[in-house]
């Protein structure tokens, strides 16, 4: 987070609207906040490699998916390329005298540096990042230290010269910023406890960069003469020149170093996940998958990913760039934000973050208005700029697109909801349904198998015992070889024994027949109640198993394992909701039962 945002733009932005630049940050960070705590709900919901592609692919289906993986891949490619070629603002002066050819020659060895690191693993790259992040916070708190009563409250006077208009403008330019706040979503997949860590990591950043953003930016204001600071590619190290001398000047160019190349060397990493995502799902050539033996890192994503930092360090024009890639992440965050809800409203069982954004759908809305709006104050370059790339992809989309036909996005669960029409297949819901269980270290157990594998009855009306005992044994018949009308008489037989209705709208009909190493399974749902003799309260949910003697031991696990999902929170409600059949048996695949150890 910490790069250009704060030690290139200040003075640009300054040059628009003033000293109320620091306004602009301010809002800039209060803006962020819907979009950082639904990124966190997804990326703890969808752990995958990817982050904004991943998220918005699965809820707003291929062609968003497209549009947001190659734009977060550029948005990120560009903000990390900028990074580098800052250096070439702040080496001369540390090593006066340097040469333009240089400075870009030194930007193209720092890039090929951390792409050095990025191959060896991501460990790598985390323990060089925390050496130099925490070199470069401690030389910033020590430049707002210095500062702080030095500064001149004359500079303060005309806070807003040109109106509020500006300071939007200058919140939309600045935005791009915090656009390494939610980045960490990108390697979410090689994150430990990802449930935890990466909300955890998010607020963290957004609490101390904020703080020294607008610090740091009141304290520069303060410092420099508005005529010298309006403009300068080099702010902090003009006003760390008033507050400490060339001491001053040359360790704040020295931290503006360390944050460009920790921001490259982090962009390498989150970028270069976008492409190997978008490659598993078909959407790019298959080799921006592929993974080193050894250390499983996407070599040729990352290398490609550097190539093109490398080819455009000597194209950037400094602010038409900054408000591209500014608008270019307010579209994704608006997506991110549009995201969420779809998979909210949508009711996909597996869709269970650990992490919930609170003042859900309100701060989701506002944000997309806000967002919206913000883009339209910075100009039409950007529009332009971000409308032609917007075309280019859903070009390469329609050209290239070859994602497997039976995986559904949540906006056709949510569409489906809306209508009552039977467009679901059940691959979302599965395909969330392995996430959960690796997020969550979930190894599956014979009584996952035989929900798997189990015939699963919907009745739509209201019923006897008896009536739903002919439906059961029709439907497992032709799995035990069985006579059907000998099997619903055993069912009948055992109902008369003692009821098998264990409360709560709960029933669970067992019976025993003839052979070896037999065992299975029906489930039975019927939302307006099945009527059992002798049974005042209506049954909506029948386990029914059929085993043979041997399995007795097992038929006493599966009793455990039927209990604990019963009585799981939320269980009947979820049940009950439940669209299609490959969405209630998710209900249960999905429970937090203990499975047997194998």
């Amino acid at each position: 987070m910490i790069s250009s945002g704060l030690f290139v733009l200040p003075g640009i932005a300054f040059g628009v609207c003033g000293p109320a630049v620091i306004l602009a940050y301010a809002l800039a960070s209060i803006l962020v906040i819907p979009s950082m705590l639904s990124k966190a709900e997804l990326a703890t919901a969808m752990p995958k490699a990817g982050g904004s592609y991943f998220f918005i692919e699965r809820s707003l289906g291929p062609l968003a998916g497209t549009l947001a993986g190659l734009s977060n891949w550029l948005s990120i490619a560009l903000k990390s390329a900028f990074a580098l070629l800052g250096i070439g603002a702040f080496a001369p002066l540390v090593y006066p005298g340097l040469t333009s050819l240089q400075v870009k020659l030194i930007a193209i060895v720092f890039c090929l540096i951390f792409t050095f690191l990025n191959l060896q693993s991501i460990k790598s790259v985390a323990g060089t990042q925390i050496v130099l992040v925490l070199s470069l916070i401690g030389i910033l708190v020590l430049y707002i230290a210095n500062g702080i009563g030095k500064t001149n409250v004359e500079h303060f006077a005309d806070f807003m010269p040109n109106g509020f208009g500006p300071v939007l403008a200058t919140t939309g330019l600045v935005f791009v910023s915090f656009g390494g706040l939610t980045k960490i979503a990108s390697i979410a997949e090689e994150v430990k406890n990802p449930g935890r860590n990466i909300p955890l990591g998010m607020f963290m950043a957004f609490l101390v960069v904020s703080a020294l953003y607008v610090s740091v930016v009141f304290v520069t204001v303060g410092l420099v003469e508005p005529d010298k600071l309006a403009g300068s590619l080099t702010p902090m190290s003009l006003g760390a020149s008033v507050s400490m001398g060339r001491f001053g000047s040359v360790s704040l160019a020295i931290a503006a170093i360390l944050a460009f190349v920790t921001t490259a060397n982090s962009g390498i990493a989150s970028a270069s996940r976008s492409p190997m995502a978008m490659s598993r799902d078909g959407l790019l050539p298959e080799f921006f998958q592929k993974l080193s033996p050894k250390r499983r890192i996407p070599y040729l994503s990352v290398a490609i990913t550097a190539g093109f930092m490398v080819l455009i360090i000597g194209f950037l024009s400094i602010e038409n760039l900054v408000k591209t890639a500014s608008t270019m992440m307010l579209i994704l965050f608006a997506l991110v934000n549009v995201a969420v809800i779809v998979m909210r409203e949508s009711k996909v069982q597996g869709y269970r973050p650990v992490f919930r954004s609170p003042f859900y759908p309100w701060a989701q809305i506002a944000a997309i208005g806000l967002y919206g709006f913000l883009i339209i104050k910075m100009g039409i370059l950007p529009i332009v700029i971000t409308a032609l790339f917007s075309l280019v992809a859903t070009g390469w989309y329609a050209s290239y697109y070859r994602v497997c036909a039976k995986r559904q996005s949540a906006l056709i669960h949510l569409v489906e909801r809306l209508t009552s029409r039977e467009l679901v297949d059940g691959s979302l819901e599965n395909e969330l349904r392995m996430i959960i269980h690796e997020r969550d270290e979930i190894v599956e157990d014979r009584f996952d198998h035989l929900i798997k594998e189990c015939e699963i009855i919907d009745i739509d009306r209201a019923v006897t015992d008896e009536e739903m005992f002919s439906l059961v044994a029709e439907a497992l018949t032709p799995r035990l070889g069985l006579d059907q009308a000998q099997l619903k008489g055993l069912f009948l037989k055992r109902e008369k024994e003692s009821s098998t209705v264990v409360g709560h709208g709960i029933a669970i009909p067992h019976i025993i027949v003839d052979g070896d190493h037999r065992f299975t399974m029906a489930l039975v749902r019927c939302r307006q109640g099945i009527k059992f003799s002798g049974e005042t309260q209506h049954v909506h949910t029948a386990f029914v198993l059929v085993g043979t003697r041997d399995e007795r031991n097992y038929h006493l696990r599966a009793l455990m394992a039927i209990s604990q999902i019963a009585q799981e929170r939320g269980f009947e409600q979820k049940w009950l909701a439940a669209t299609s059949v490959e969405d209630m048996r998710n209900v249960l695949l999905l429970s937090g039962r203990r499975r047997a150890e194998k």
